[in-house]
């Protein structure tokens, strides 16, 4: 999103361009969760992800309501195979894991985990830097959903072509401080 003001100058029969002035627009992202007490929550976002839109809401879903160190734990053994994520909505042909509780189909999305972790540590450090404490923040938020589409083509016989479309991914996380248990 740039924004230019040029001017054309004709010069001994030649056309010249000037760029006088040159700005970035950054883009606005919003949230989908709104009305967050600034001085308890903090928020993060990874946008634009080349990441599974189906698996990373799965692994929000898993994660939210989880305090924080639970969660980042959670993600690590998810990476090693170790735990896996249910998988509720998108699980046609899905098998099961041992392990699942209340579910009967899941899977092991590292590259999702992955991702949403980076997007959590963001969001520690984003704490951190508020002065909130990083002991006691529960996430109360965890959102993916599908963002633009890359769009290329296979070339096949006959000059014929299929399309191969890849779908990036927004995550979105939001942690608030909680009491401490007494």
């Amino acid at each position: 999103m740039f924004r230019k003001n040029v001017a054309f100058i004709l010069h001994k029969g030649l056309n010249i361009l000037l760029v006088t002035e040159m700005s970035i627009q950054m883009p606005e992202w919003g949230y989908s969760i709104t009305e967050l007490d600034p001085e308890r929550t903090v928020k993060a976002s990874g946008r634009e992800v080349r990441v599974s839109h189906k698996a990373a809401r799965e692994v929000c879903t898993a994660i939210k309501g989880m305090m924080l160190n639970e969660a980042k734990e959670y993600l690590q053994q998810v990476m090693e195979k170790k735990k896996p994520v249910p998988f509720r909505r998108f699980n046609k042909k899905v098998g099961h894991r041992r392990g699942l509780e209340n579910a009967f189909a899941g899977r092991y999305p590292i590259k999702a985990a992955q991702k949403i972790l980076e997007v959590l540590e963001g969001a520690e450090a984003n704490a951190d830097f508020k002065g909130l404490d990083t002991e006691n923040l529960r996430i109360i938020h965890a959102s993916a959903y599908p963002g633009m589409k890359i769009k290329r083509f296979i070339q096949r016989a006959f000059g014929r072509s299929s399309p191969r479309f890849n779908t990036l991914c927004h995550i979105e996380v939001a942690l608030e401080q909680v009491e401490e248990k007494t």
